[in-house]
């Protein structure tokens, strides 16, 4: 029986809750097949030692199979530029490890409400794959801040980076079972290519990747128009590709529409590492409470295991990761725990309890 390493770092606010809360699911899914070792980082380990990402850390995340994290980041811990510390974790992670492709999936649950009218679970579902390695976040810790009247930052985009998370993406609708309104594999590009030459050529590379999919429709969006259209016709959308800033903003706003960032699942992929995480921030005012819920980061754990499933070609990890989906939505569903962001007020350790009972049922 194979097992997997997996280094977790727990982070500030509420990730070490939500971290241990997606241990102890996993371990009920998987049994002894991963072997967890914790790894410090985050904003308030740069407090006590001045690193955020420690060396032996960075090794640990290197040479695993996979990260999960918690959450990063603490109100007032900036750099002497005013960017926060506790994002530079998995930004630094990101970069050193190219994990090119953020995945994140868009999916509304039985038991969870939309605040779109009408929307029923099975109506909503699609993949946000956002650009993670270039775009305007190349610019980061390289703009320029002129005698603090003038500042700049460059937006990038090379051949190499959009071709490969193009392709990343049409591998992906590959595998899906198409947009809920029509049943067909879509890729939509999201870019502002009437207005900006970097996102014309985004575009471009794109259509040129899209020629080896013939099984695969190419459909393009500009950024400001897939705004509304998220809105009003979703089950619209199968996988869409966008560059980093803007699909940073869709991803969120797409959580939105499904019951919002605390259930909001994310990973961060590349050819030879992962990094998984819920979407949500650290949330420091309810830290340490039992008030946070963990279905974000338990759902980014399942992410974990489908990607090492696909890594390993390994059936018995991707049962386990649909038996955790179906726990948490089974959860949902039946609607007696429901965490407080949905309307209920189940504590972070209810939550943990109730997904490994269904994950036992």
């Amino acid at each position: 029986m194979r097992t997997y390493d997996i280094v977790t770092i727990d982070g500030d606010g509420i990730g070490p809750e939500v971290c241990q809360s997606a241990i102890t699911v996993l371990r009920e899914a998987c049994g002894e097949r991963l072997r967890f070792t914790a790894a410090e980082g985050g904003a308030a380990h740069h407090l006590k030692t001045g690193a955020v990402l420690p060396d032996d850390t960075f090794a640990a995340c290197r040479d695993a199979h996979a990260i999960l994290h918690g959450a990063a980041g603490l109100p007032g811990v900036t750099y002497p530029d005013g960017t926060e510390v506790g994002n530079d974790l998995h930004l630094r992670l990101r970069f050193r490890l190219d994990l090119y492709a953020n995945v994140r999936p868009i999916r509304l649950l039985r038991g969870v409400t939309s605040p779109l009218a009408g929307w029923q679970p099975g109506q909503i579902d699609y993949v946000i794959v956002r650009e993670n390695t270039e775009g305007l976040y190349a610019s980061r810790g390289a703009g320029i801040n002129l005698r603090g009247e003038v500042a700049t930052d460059t937006l990038v985009m090379t051949r190499k980076g959009v071709e490969r998370v193009a392709r990343f993406s049409f591998e992906l609708a590959r595998r899906r079972q198409g947009a809920p309104r029509d049943g067909r594999r879509r890729v939509t590009v999201c870019d502002k290519a009437n207005i900006l030459r970097s996102y014309a050529f985004f575009r471009a590379v794109c259509d040129e990747v899209a020629a080896g999919y013939p099984d695969v429709e190419i459909d393009h969006a500009y950024a400001d128009a897939i705004t509304v259209h998220m809105l009003k016709k979703p089950d619209c959308y199968d996988v869409i590709v966008a560059e980093n800033m803007f699909g940073d903003i869709l991803s969120d706003l797409g959580a939105g529409t499904v019951g919002g960032l605390g259930i909001a699942p994310s990973a961060e992929v590349g050819d030879a590492h992962g990094l998984f995480q819920g979407a949500h921030g650290s949330a420091p005012d309810i830290a340490g409470q039992n008030l946070a819920s963990p279905v974000a980061t338990i759902l980014s754990g399942a992410l974990m295991l489908h990607w090492l499933a696909d890594r390993h070609d390994d059936a018995d990890l991707r049962a386990a990761g649909e038996r955790v989906d179906r726990a948490v939505e089974a959860v949902l569903a039946a609607g007696h725990t429901v965490p407080r962001d949905l309307g209920g007020n189940a504590s972070c350790s209810a939550m943990t309890e109730a997904v490994c009972r269904q994950l036992g049922a």
